[in-house]
């Protein structure tokens, strides 16, 4: 049975992860460490790598998870690399985004209010169900707000270029944070919205155990 590291979204835990179904797999969530000041992608990857210990994995990352999982797999060897509702190269980051980082804009978000339940926030997660609302609810609260900040300034200056030679993309085509029609070659999850691993926990389970089975028999 094949090793699987799991990377959640930002700020957020294996909560989110509650709907899918791993069935046999031998799953392991990596938990997020406090970012150091000013501390670079590749520092905080070294350390957060500490967490994967067996050899050669299978890693699956959530949005900004997806991020990390990319870059941990420049460090350590893994098998496989999934991304679910996440990024695979700079050219994949929607164009505001990256402006707001080259102009350094998004030191002016007012971070508390990405932090509150509102209805933008629910819009733009595609968060809908009332069961989802009162999670997602707990996942703003649990947020740190310095991790958000810190995570937010990696995003939209992020440079990858690298495609692992092992890679699978998940992607929801209603997701509003990251437009399916950025993510190249990805997997269609039809209507899913960004946090689609919770209402449309179904579909993903399937594909996932279809790419990793592909890969590993």
């Amino acid at each position: 049975m094949k090793k699987i590291y799991i990377l959640s979204g930002l700020g957020a835990d294996e909560k989110v992860f509650r709907y899918l179904d791993f069935k046999d797999l031998d799953v392991t969530f990596v938990q997020w460490i406090k970012p150091l000041a000013n501390e670079t992608i590749i520092h905080y990857t070294q350390r957060i790598s500490e967490q994967v210990l067996s050899k050669n994995p299978i890693l699956i990352g959530l949005s900004f998870g997806g991020i990390i999982a990319t870059e941990l797999a420049k460090i350590i060897p893994v098998e496989q690399l999934i991304l679910i509702s996440s990024l695979k190269t700079r050219a994949e980051i929607p164009f505001i985004y990256r402006l707001v980082g080259q102009l350094n804009l998004h030191r002016l978000i007012p971070y508390s209010f990405l932090k509150k339940d509102h209805a933008l926030n629910r819009w733009l997660f595609g968060v809908i169900r009332k069961s989802d609302k009162d999670l997602f609810k707990r996942v703003l609260a649990d947020t740190d707000l310095d991790f958000l900040k810190w995570a937010i300034n990696i995003i939209v200056t992020w440079k990858n270029t690298h495609l692992h030679s092992h890679l699978q993309h998940i992607h929801g085509t209603k997701d509003k944070l990251l437009p399916f029609k950025n993510a190249e070659k990805a997997i269609a999850i039809e209507n899913g919205g960004h946090l689609m691993v919770l209402d449309k926990a179904k579909q993903v389970s399937e594909v996932l155990h279809q790419v990793i089975n592909i890969k590993t028999t």
